[in-house]
């Protein structure tokens, strides 16, 4: 894949409970909680999804929902979920792509910048999760899932954080179901602010949980001003949240595979020590 290729792949951002199929227990990576993993499928009105849950191998735990970025779930979003496990957390990663295929829904020399056909792919898998309504339809069907399992400490509040396409449906999670989401983190998320009516950043009075929002230097270099609503729009709905810049890190760097993750692991590690402090004090 070349570097224009993984520079470039974000401009194109467009857009019944079921048992588990497996199970596997391994060592979180960095914590010291064994990690039981299972693959699992959760009905939604709109079809099946398929997904991962994970959680330490003993006790119940408060959930947390990831949005994975528009590559869908892959083994660097099932890594990233076994880490937050670790951390003490009942987690369930979706491949929110089911309406098209399941995961990994995209090959590993996909390219859609140099090759039309792959473009094509990639509009004809996200584009149906774009659509009004979708991400909410979801969210209501994870957190019921995570509500079912009794490794998930339902009197605690269930976390949701998400990467890249997955940063806006962090604010619809936090919106739909309200009364269970106490604390949402977005990193280097997109379309966060528009010019639309539905635009994320309008729900904001019908969040009651404790934000975060990592935003990458590029980002808000082409897009200034969102920072600025953002801001405007959780201060006057009375939604506590940080929005914090990161002025050494690139679009993606929260994200292993991700170029932008190569040079800023130590801001990749930082962003991920105010998750957990986020997940500490909200949880």
């Amino acid at each position: 894949m070349s570097e224009k290729t993984r520079r470039s792949r974000r401009s194109f951002v467009a857009a019944s409970l079921a048992a588990g199929l497996g199970a596997a227990t391994r060592i979180a990576s960095g914590a010291g909680l064994r990690v039981t993993e299972r693959n699992v499928e959760i009905r939604t009105p709109d079809g099946v999804c398929d997904a991962v849950f994970l959680h330490p191998d003993q006790g119940s735990h408060p959930g947390v929902l990831i949005w994975p970025d528009s590559l869908g779930l892959r083994p660097v979003l099932r890594e990233l979920g076994r880490r937050i496990a670790g951390e003490g957390y009942a987690a369930l990663v979706p491949n929110h792509l089911y309406r098209t295929a399941r995961a990994p829904v995209f090959r590993d020399s996909f390219d859609p910048i140099d090759n039309p056909a792959d473009r094509e792919e990639y509009r004809r898998h996200v584009i149906p999760f774009l659509a009004p309504g979708a991400a909410e339809r979801d969210a209501v069907a994870h957190v019921a899932f995570l509500d079912a399992q009794g490794e998930v400490d339902k009197a605690r509040k269930i976390g949701t954080h998400g990467y890249c396409l997955g940063g806006p449906y962090v604010l619809r999670t936090a919106a739909a179901v309200s009364d269970r989401v106490g604390a949402g983190a977005s990193f280097h998320g997109g379309f966060l602010v528009t010019d639309k009516p539905d635009s994320a950043h309008l729900l904001a009075p019908k969040i009651k949980a404790r934000l975060y929002f990592a935003i990458a230097s590029d980002d808000d270099t082409r897009e200034p001003e969102v920072k600025d609503k953002l801001l405007q729009a959780f201060v006057a709905a009375k939604v506590p949240a940080e929005i914090e810049v990161y002025r050494n890190a690139r679009h993606g760097w929260c994200v292993p595979d991700h170029k932008g993750a190569v040079r800023n692991s130590a801001d990749a590690e930082r962003a991920w020590r105010k998750l957990v402090a986020l997940y500490r004090d909200a949880l």
